[in-house]
């Protein structure tokens, strides 16, 4: 077979470069399924005194260490919203779980609770999840750090195609199952203590000085029973009652964030499948911009070779090629200004959503409280009102 001439060499390698950029172009990264992990039920019947009580703690925005520019997608304003929205539909994921006592979003991680659910927001665009979560218990022992995403599916927000449960339900399943999981792996005694722990934690910081000596903490931290207090001990009996008015307090916080979630859901909703379809077009915009950059540099790069070869046909074939990796470039450049077009109309329905997530006015019997972002202030004041309310039915005395 006769040698290639250099200038047919140099065109067939081109060829050979820009059908493989041309295939690659035509990949795609959407998930087309709309299955997601289900949610493990306890089928077995637990007795209430082995029943752990559980806190999910509002989700970190995770505005700290996100550099807030075009590139990002993330608003903030937004971000706060999805903190409440996230730890409500995890809250309700271990509710149907059916394996735990009461499930309840609480202001902080400070709460005396059985097992505290911390997490973190590390990307939200509609189209993936991808959240940090911590879980300890009442004695501080780690249950496991882990980090969890979600792709959502490309008929997740179809109409056409309704799906059971959230965009990212499998995400919530997951958190879910691993901490029914790790919650079968107690024993009674352990389940028993940490409930114990729990409440007298509760009761240190009404009255440290009864309550003190029943807890040690070793260097990592961790709380230990070194007594019990009597039951029959009228201390214990008031501070359970005291309690009690913290859990009514905090299901009033319940209806708060349900009612938050609910008036946010459907605009959220429209919003993640306009930011869906704009994430995956902004996406294929860039793929498509760097392919016809590379490309039009190749054909350019190759003209230039071919009009310095010698040959008038390879000299003219090289002027073509140059003004038609120009024009790659150029049509490169126009889509990442399309694709900017497409960034700022995702900061436009970001910065819409901010009306709508608007907090919420609770009712109490003796006063308003507005949760506007400090629920935790309130609370605080909430906890200072308790211990007013000890300290007038001791009259100071423990």
């Amino acid at each position: 077979m006769p040698a290639l001439a250099p200038e047919k060499k140099l065109f067939a390698t081109l060829s050979a470069l820009l059908m493989a950029l041309a295939l690659g172009a035509c990949t795609s990264h959407t998930v087309k399924t709309t299955a997601f992990d289900p949610l493990d039920v306890a089928k077995e019947e637990v007795p209430e005194e082995y029943l752990l009580d559980v806190g999910i703690v509002q989700f970190d925005a995770g505005l700290e260490d996100v550099e807030l520019d075009e590139d990002t997608l993330v608003f903030p304003e937004l971000r706060k919203a999805e903190s409440r929205f996230i730890a409500v539909t995890l809250t309700e994921a271990l509710q149907r779980s059916s394996g735990w006592g009461a499930v309840r979003v609480v202001p902080n991680a400070g709460t005396a609770v059985d097992v505290v659910v911390d997490g973190r927001i590390l990307k939200s665009d509609g189209e993936t999840l991808t959240v940090e979560v911590s879980v300890r218990d009442s004695r501080g022992g780690l249950w496991f750090t882990r980090e969890y995403t979600e792709v959502a599916s490309r008929y997740a927000y179809d109409p056409k195609h309704p799906t059971e449960g959230d965009a990212f339900q499998g995400l919530y399943n997951r958190i879910a199952n691993d901490l029914l999981r790790h919650r079968r792996s107690l024993s009674k005694q352990q389940i028993a203590n940490l409930r114990t722990i729990s409440e007298i934690r509760f009761a240190r910081d009404f009255v440290p000085d009864a309550f003190d000596r029943h807890l040690v903490r070793d260097g990592a931290g961790m709380y230990h029973l070194k007594s019990l207090p009597a039951e029959s001990d009228p201390t214990l009996g008031r501070i359970r009652r005291i309690r009690e008015r913290d859990y009514l307090f905090i299901d009033t916080l319940q209806d708060h964030y349900g009612t938050f979630v609910k008036s946010m859901e459907m605009p959220y909703k429209q919003w993640r499948a306009l930011s869906y379809d704009e994430v995956v077009e902004m996406r294929e915009l860039r793929r498509k911009a760097r392919n016809n950059t590379i490309m039009g540099a190749a054909a350019i790069i190759g003209g230039i070779a071919a009009a310095g070869s010698g040959s008038g046909a390879a000299r003219q074939a090289g002027n073509v090629a140059v003004a038609g990796g120009g024009y790659m470039v150029k049509a490169g450049f126009d889509r990442r200004a399309e694709a900017k077009m497409h960034i700022e109309a995702l900061q436009e329905l970001g910065d819409s959503m901010e009306a709508e997530v608007e907090p919420r006015i609770v009712e109490l019997e003796d006063r308003t409280i507005t949760l506007s972002g400090s629920v935790e202030t309130q609370y605080r004041q909430w906890r200072d009102i308790l211990q007013e309310m000890y300290e007038a039915e001791t009259g100071g005395m423990q």
